[in-house]
């Protein structure tokens, strides 16, 4: 056992006891609620990862907070006297009782003692009065914005609740422990300063190991390059339909999100619908591989794709990837349609955009100077870090991702939790600096869905030449590829287009097995240049996308044969069981 996890464990019986009634409450809300904490429906813009965020981009925008008291005075004098009202009405008791849907004042202290319950209502009309200052101001729009999420880290940051005092539950702990939570927090802290560049621990990392728990479902791969591996799965029924599925995760994260575990992999899903199924696994670049770009990536799935039609004989492939790697499928997509090659029959792209949106966070901070920036650094390194992207993704949802550790490592003085798609969201990947800038192009400029914009392979491509049979998917409270978005940027393709909203986030989206209570999709809506027309004349399916995806795809997949025996072929023999080596990689 690790220095680190000795100091995470709970330090007294009394310790273990709250960690065990705060382990069950947790596990009550179910997996789903955490997913949710990564994917919480967003209330405001925020930074583009692949940009980050600066401290100048901070200070401009308190500069441009202040320069608003200084041009309208009035407006702080309102602000003030609701303040000044708000604050009486708590001191006389009128207030309103505090609400109980924001979690972190759960606790039945925030209602039933006078001091916490005063002290949480003048937390929120201080906070009301700085949001109503900002909302009620005079900046333009994207301004507005920037300040609105700038002013929200500020108030979340002090929030009562990341304090001892300020926090009952924490209060509790320190007396029933003796103080041995705080000695167990201060320990996991400093774990957290040198392990974890200074960011509260969301997972416990000891829990996982990919092979083992994690990435588990029966495979071998049948194909290696230098940029990627190829894995195919063991069929789990007799017969499979004769094309091949081949899914393409996110450049800049790892594919088991495809096959978290049992039950809730897509892959094992897909498997059980009788159908033949392949995934890249790409490898994390170092600076060494510093020039990987598009065309790297988009040659190494065609390598990858000519393995598959030698494997299984078929002369194309169904293609499935998200995020990043959908970027990526349609960029070949478009190759094909430009080149004439015909590889992809039918392609799955899910919580994808191509550009920047109004109402994306990719675009809020995003100004010429800092994409440059962005750019220059990444260049200067060699790669974009993946624990650089991790700690902006965090910042996204800091009460989620940040506050909510904070409080749990370093008042309770617990462990981080033991949750799946948590270390999955964790085990981060770096990107390689030539990707890393044609990213960025391609959402500042658009070059994706603009015809003849970007280059792939020597071809200028137009993605409304591409006219095979799509299913585009989004997720109604995705804030990082919200699904207006994505309506939007599927709207660039030619043929036929199945568009589906999941009632759910950028992650729940795709882990979404069936028998979830809670699940549900739209789809069905006419046709329409705006996304919410679609959405009204939608149907709304108590279910999840999974099985409505599995009928479309099998309907796309040819006729059914005897399942392979052996994976691979004498051409492409296995070189390795799944998950492969380039997964564990650091």
């Amino acid at each position: 056992m690790t220095t680190a996890s000795r100091a995470r464990r709970p330090a007294s019986k009394a310790g273990r006891n709250r960690q065990a009634a705060t382990v069950m409450a947790a596990t009550a809300a179910g997996a789903i609620e955490t997913i949710e904490a990564i994917d919480a429906n967003p209330t405001l813009a925020g930074p583009n990862p692949f940009v980050g965020l600066r401290p100048e981009d901070f200070v401009s925008t308190a500069q441009q907070i202040g320069a608003q008291c200084v041009q309208e005075p009035v407006l702080v004098l309102e602000q003030q006297a609701q303040l000044a009202h708000d604050l009486v009405s708590v001191l006389d008791g009128s207030a309103p009782l505090p609400s109980a849907r924001d979690r972190r004042f759960g606790d039945a202290a925030w209602r039933d003692n006078p001091l916490y319950r005063m002290s949480l209502q003048g937390y929120q009309a201080w906070r009301d009065a700085l949001g109503g200052f900002v909302r009620r101001s005079v900046m333009d729009a994207r301004s507005k914005h920037r300040a609105q999420y700038f002013t929200e880290l500020v108030i979340d940051a002090l929030a009562p609740t990341n304090t001892l005092l300020g926090n009952p539950a924490a209060l509790r702990r320190t007396v029933e422990s003796c103080g041995m939570n705080l000695v167990s927090g201060l320990a996991n802290l400093v774990a957290d300063t040198l392990s974890n560049g200074g960011m509260p621990a969301q997972v416990d990392k000891e829990a996982f190991r990919v092979g083992q728990n994690l990435a588990t479902t029966p495979g071998a791969v049948v194909f290696r390059n230098e940029v990627l591996e190829l894995i195919q799965y063991a069929p789990s029924t007799a017969r499979v339909h004769a094309r091949p599925q081949l899914i393409v995760p996110p450049q800049v994260n790892k594919f088991y999100v495809f096959d978290l575990a049992s039950g809730k992999s897509m892959v094992e899903y897909l498997l059980a619908q009788e159908l033949q199924v392949f995934i890249v696994s790409w490898r994390n670049p170092t600076a060494a591989q510093r020039d990987w770009n598009l065309d790297t990536y988009v040659s190494a799935l065609i390598e990858a794709i000519g393995a598959i039609r030698a494997i299984t004989g078929s002369a194309d492939v169904n293609l499935h990837g998200a995020c990043s790697g959908a970027m990526t499928m349609a960029a070949l997509m478009g190759y094909c349609a430009a080149s004439g090659e015909k590889l992809v029959h039918a392609a799955t792209l899910m919580v994808s955009v191509f550009g920047l949106d109004a109402e994306s966070q990719l675009g809020l901070f995003s100004t010429p100077e800092a994409v440059t920036a962005a750019r220059q650094g990444s260049q200067a390194l060699g790669v974009l870090d993946g624990a650089a992207l991790g700690r902006i993704f965090a910042w996204l949802r800091p009460n989620d991702l940040v506050w909510n550790y904070w409080v749990n490592n370093y008042l309770l003085g617990n462990a981080p939790p033991a949750f799946d798609v948590l270390y999955w969201n964790n085990d981060t990947t770096r990107l390689p600096a030539g990707l890393h800038g044609q990213f960025l192009d391609m959402l500042t400029m658009n070059q994706l869905a603009t015809p003849r914009t970007l280059h792939v392979l020597g071809h200028a491509i137009t993605l409304s030449d591409v006219t095979c049979d799509k299913y585009v998917l989004a997720g109604m409270t995705d804030h990082i590829t919200p699904w207006k978005a994505v309506y939007r940027s599927m709207r660039a393709f030619g043929g036929r287009t199945e568009f589906v909203l999941s009632s759910s986030g950028h992650v729940q989206s795709l882990v979404n097995p069936p028998g979830n209570p809670k699940a549900k999709f739209f789809r069905g809506g006419a046709p329409a240049a705006d996304p919410q027309a679609w959405l009204d004349g939608a149907t709304a399916v108590q279910d999840s996308w999974w099985e409505h995806w599995s009928q479309w795809l099998q309907a796309r997949s040819g006729p059914k044969r005897r399942a392979p025996d052996v994976p691979g072929s004498a051409q492409f023999a296995p070189c390795g069981e799944a998950p492969g080596r380039y997964v564990t990689e650091a």
